[in-house]
């Protein structure tokens, strides 16, 4: 059958900034077929490397606020003092498309989606200690004492919201979450449902009596 057929799986994956979250979706991306991540919306400026279209559309508060009143956004949001916002044409195209989408937003962002569509998929990212966020946070050596101290309260927050997820990843060893982060698309994937729908035909001539 088609993949395009299928209508793709809309996953929200949320972390703590320095959770890792960004590079465990990365390495998915380059182990598994199928599944594209939504490119936000964003006021904030590129950083180095960062390209438009690409890792984020950069775009102007003004220009941003404008598609906020145009009801553009499945869910938008500020943090650290800058917006951020989720397609909603975007996301459904490439779920049309039988992609598995995965939008990367935070518990206020996942909250605001699932009211909309309750059928969406959570997973949520922990580091194995706060030493070890720290650590992460401070190896990057882009931000400022006061930015660290700030993201570590912040990551008490969104952490405490892992319970609204149906999976919890822990990112210790790094190929061992990835791991587990690829059983958890390939179990959905396997689901009755899901087979029911690629396998049609198959269930079809199988249950045939003639």
């Amino acid at each position: 059958m088609n993949a395009g057929s299928i209508k793709g799986r809309l996953y929200i994956v949320s972390a703590p900034s320095g959770a890792g979250k960004t590079s465990l979706v990365k390495a998915l991306l380059e182990s598994s077929e199928g599944i594209a991540v939504s490119v936000s919306h964003t006021t904030r400026q590129p950083r180095p490397g960062e390209k438009n279209g690409v890792h984020y559309h950069f775009v102007s508060k003004d220009v941003f606020e404008k598609m906020v009143d145009s009801g553009v956004f499945l869910e938008h949001a500020r943090v650290f003092d800058h917006f951020y916002g989720t397609s909603r044409q975007a996301v459904e195209e490439q779920l049309q498309r039988g992609l598995d989408v995965i939008l990367e937003i935070d518990w206020q962002g996942a909250q605001r989606v699932r009211e909309q569509l309750s059928e969406s998929i959570g997973i949520f990212i922990l580091p194995p200690s706060v030493a070890a966020l720290e650590e992460r946070l401070r190896g990057r050596g882009q931000d400022s004492d006061d930015i660290i101290s700030r993201r570590m309260r912040d990551a008490r927050i969104e952490a405490s919201h892992y319970d609204e997820y149906e999976y919890l990843v822990i990112n210790d060893d790094f190929k061992t979450a990835l791991a587990d982060l690829l059983a958890i698309f390939t179990a959905q994937r396997l689901g009755l449902a899901a087979q029911k729908q690629k396998y049609a035909a198959l269930l079809g001539s199988l249950l045939d009596p003639a």
